[in-house]
């Protein structure tokens, strides 16, 4: 749990010097709209969202040299961050479809439609998904011209994408393909695109030369016999994937199915293996992953509410709407401990698990998550046993009593990056010696759904 207290180190371990732990009460909850960090968290920067997306909530990011990409329902847009300290907004792409959950690659730039459309292009507009010629999926665009990006294909996938994860080839395979593990769910008896049982991920296979020429290369079902649908309290029954995290280089990936977290050999990209399965009775959906270093430990979060809910109080308690922390032992996922953020959030303040990455540490487990408006987190989950806070970042609850948040936070190459639904993007920067091991190492790319080993001091992998 993260203290204000000052901190006594002893022999390498912290002691408090007050030894006070008290609830926490309103009075701690900040004031509206104010930014409140942890001593060792900078509030760098604010980039807010072009005009042209203002109107839209940011989601999803991804990162590439000096470029960070911002995910938007209403589209994208490509963010200088070269300087960090002086970030800049180089263009923004208007083409509306949530979720835009993004990732790159080379000169690709591919990004999940999860909303029915009239059609395929970015002047579509919502139309039902029970009209047969609606279109959902994957639209993929050209970067290479990263102040004019370029739309080049669209793939539809059934029940549209509501995530996508890029799975690089293997061996001869790497230069000339990438993959797309393509999670959507909730089917319906009257959606001719979409219909039960959606027990299947699509696999989308994009020839790098002619990704003009990408298409849906697999559909494997992951739940033979139908997933968890039967445990109280899920917030809907499994039918397919919220999220597949890959770790390409081990042939692994973890996936957050709804009702169940599952693991997977991924050694064939085109015919993923389910090798383990499990539930849990706290957890009401299961929504993203997140492997160590090591692959031997996974972390997974529960979207208690779906996002829009208020969890982070002390109604709820410490283990739903949480992370829950699973050692790999003989295949198997076997539960160590829960996380959830020691910080109560007021009752108008939607508050939740939801996306984080790895923090490169040699040795150790750390990892910044964002909450929605519960800001950003940073955890240490070294001990699978006894995860705890150790920094953050947020805002007070809203003035208006809107809800809004903090969708996704990633470290790259030195900083944070939060992608905000309506405040744009916040850079942040955290001086901690559980930390500061991490500045050395530095990546080209970053899909964090797609993970990559790093040693210390040099390159991810």
């Amino acid at each position: 749990m993260f203290s204000k207290r000052p901190l006594l180190v002893v022999a390498g371990i912290a002691v408090a010097l007050v030894a006070t732990a008290l609830p926490a009460m309103s009075s701690d909850i900040p004031p509206a709209d104010t930014v409140v960090t942890s001593p060792n968290v900078t509030h760098v920067l604010n980039v807010p969202k072009p005009a042209a997306l203002a109107g839209t909530i940011n989601t999803d990011l991804a990162f590439q040299g000096d470029y960070a990409y911002v995910g938007n329902y209403g589209g994208f847009s490509i963010v200088d961050i070269k300087n960090p300290k002086k970030a800049k907004v180089v263009s923004s792409v208007v083409c509306p479809g949530a979720q835009m959950d993004l990732s790159v690659y080379g000169n690709l730039l591919f990004s999940a439609v999860d909303s029915s459309r009239n059609n395929d292009s970015c002047s579509s507009t919502g139309q039902s998904a029970t009209i047969k010629e609606s279109w959902e999926g994957v639209r993929i665009f050209d970067i290479s011209d990263k102040a004019n990006p370029r739309y080049i294909k669209s793939v539809e996938t059934n029940c549209g994408s509501h995530t996508l994860t890029l799975v690089p080839g293997k061996g001869h395979d790497e230069r000339k393909n990438v993959y797309l593990y393509v999670s959507s769910y909730s089917p319906g008896a009257t959606l001719p695109d979409c219909l039960p049982p959606h027990d299947k991920i699509s696999i989308i296979k994009v020839p790098l030369r002619h990704p003009e020429t990408a298409a849906v290369a697999a559909t494997p079902v992951v739940f033979p016999d139908g997933g968890n649908e039967t445990q109280p309290g899920l917030l809907v029954p499994t039918s397919g994937c919220h999220d597949i995290t890959v770790y390409a280089e081990k042939d692994i990936a973890a996936g957050a199915c709804m009702g169940d977290g599952v693991l997977f050999d991924i050694s064939n990209r085109l015919d993923p293996r389910v090798t383990a399965r499990t539930t849990d009775p706290n957890f009401a959906f299961w929504h993203s992953a997140t492997f160590t270093n090591d692959a031997k430990t996974v972390l997974f979060t529960d979207e208690l509410g779906g996002g829009g809910a208020a969890t982070c109080n002390e109604a709820t308690g410490p283990n739903r709407g949480a992370d829950a922390i699973y050692r790999i032992h003989r295949g198997k996922l076997v539960f160590q401990s829960y996380y959830k953020i020691p910080r109560h959030q007021a009752d108008t303040e939607n508050c939740v698990a939801h996306n984080g990455s790895l923090i490169p540490v040699k040795g150790k487990n750390i990892m910044v998550q964002a909450w929605y408006m519960g800001g950003v987190s940073f955890l240490d989950f070294s001990n699978p046993a006894r995860p705890e806070e150790f920094g953050y970042f947020e805002r007070g609850p809203k003035a208006d009593g809107s809800g809004g948040g903090v969708w996704s936070a990633y470290y790259y190459n030195g900083y944070v990056y939060a992608a905000d639904f309506d405040n744009g993007l916040d850079i942040l920067k955290i001086n901690d010696r559980r930390t500061n091991g991490a500045t050395g190492v530095r990546s080209d790319q970053l899909n964090v759904q797609t993970q990559q080993s790093y040693r210390d001091g040099g390159h991810h992998h």
